[in-house]
């Protein structure tokens, strides 16, 4: 799924060596990955990406919503966008992270569900050199479709059909073996709540990025989803609901997990770990279509926390991939090396990327 644009279990340095100190001192089930982990190369270390695979119909409108929206009738909303520019793109949450991630030099596994309409899809996976090993094709069923309307500000409206989505649930975290680090993003409802589970009994730190999913959900699942998460990411408008459901604040929350991260578009993000608040700019780019930048980041989120990186460093790396993403259209259509991303890191922030 599109967007404006995530640890329980026993708990080990990098799940390869001995529990830390601090895991050995907690009761198993409430043991959280807070100390310090060294982790292996990404490049050899697999990470599993639960989410959607959908078809994106991108639209665009040569005007802005809020000309068009009478906000004393909203109650009578009936409004309909004439939409010059429309294509197909591939996209969702899970195919727009690999994707990314792939180029980071990553070793991801989608895990997801596709319907009778998928090849063209599966086509590009294979193209891509990711494996659709545990890509699961449900009979008699549409793959997931988004259909975006952008319009000169950046909105967003979008209807999104489920599809074979709704049958994520039939999905297990344990079929990926060799799975050492996770995300969480949005799913089938069912599939969600029962792949956060698996990542947190299996103790395989995750990231849980409920995105657009996180309507589904209200206060006393959101904590369940925290209390099992090792990381959270949210942009701003989901950090406001996610406080409003849960009744507690986004200082309050970040202390049940290592990382709260809240993007904030082209103001950059906030990473709340350690008790501190880290302010991460936002990076120059030419604007042409915001579909899947927030997948993107999470992309550089999982580069950044796989390969070690200290939170600056993750946060100012995932912040360049999601200003490259914006400047090219659709989720998928950006590209670039890993030497492309140390120059435009240095030219951006003016220190190299460790």
């Amino acid at each position: 799924m599109a967007g404006p644009v995530r640890d329980g279990g026993a708990v080990y340095s990098a799940r390869f060596e001995q529990p830390c100190a601090e895991a050995r001192a907690v009761p198993p089930n409430r043991r959280r990955l807070n100390c310090r982990t060294h982790l292996p190369d990404p490049r050899h270390m697999s990470t599993l990406i639960c989410g959607s695979i959908a078809f994106d119909t991108i639209m665009v409108f040569h005007d802005r919503f809020k000309n068009h929206i009478l906000p004393e009738k909203i109650h009578l909303l009936n409004v309909a966008f004439l939409v010059p520019d429309m294509r197909r793109e591939f996209g969702g949450c899970a195919g727009n992270i690999a994707y990314t991630l792939k180029m980071l030099g990553g070793e991801p596994t989608i895990m997801a569900t596709v319907g009778d309409d998928a090849a063209p899809y599966l086509a590009r996976l294979d193209g891509l050199g990711l494996s659709r090993a545990h890509v699961r094709e449900v009979p008699g069923s549409f793959t997931a479709q988004a259909f975006i309307t952008t319009d000169l500000d950046d909105n967003q409206i979008t209807a999104f059909h489920p599809g074979a989505m709704n049958h994520s649930h039939l999905n297990k975290v344990s079929d990926a073996i060799g799975t050492r680090l996770g995300i969480v993003s949005p799913d089938g409802r069912d599939g969600m709540i029962e792949h956060a589970r698996q990542f947190a009994e299996a103790g395989i730190p995750f990231i849980f990025d409920p995105g657009q999913g996180l309507p589904m959900f209200d206060g006393t699942d959101l904590m369940r989803f925290i209390d099992a998460a090792t990381y959270v990411t949210v942009n701003d408008y989901e950090a406001q609901l996610l406080q409003d459901r849960t009744g507690q604040s986004l200082e309050a929350l970040a202390t049940r997990v290592k990382a709260l991260i809240v993007t904030l578009g082209g103001n950059g993000s906030h990473i709340y770990a350690g008790g501190q608040r880290i302010e991460i700019p936002g990076v120059k780019a030419d604007v042409v279509d915001p579909t899947g930048c927030g997948d993107a980041y999470r992309a550089g989120l999982l580069h950044g926390i796989s390969s070690g990186m200290d939170w600056p460093t993750t946060g100012r790396l995932a912040s360049l991939i999601g200003g490259i993403k914006i400047s090219q259209r659709g989720g998928q259509n950006h590209r670039f090396t890993r030497e492309e991303i140390a120059v435009r890191y240095r030219e951006a922030f003016g220190s190299s990327l460790d």
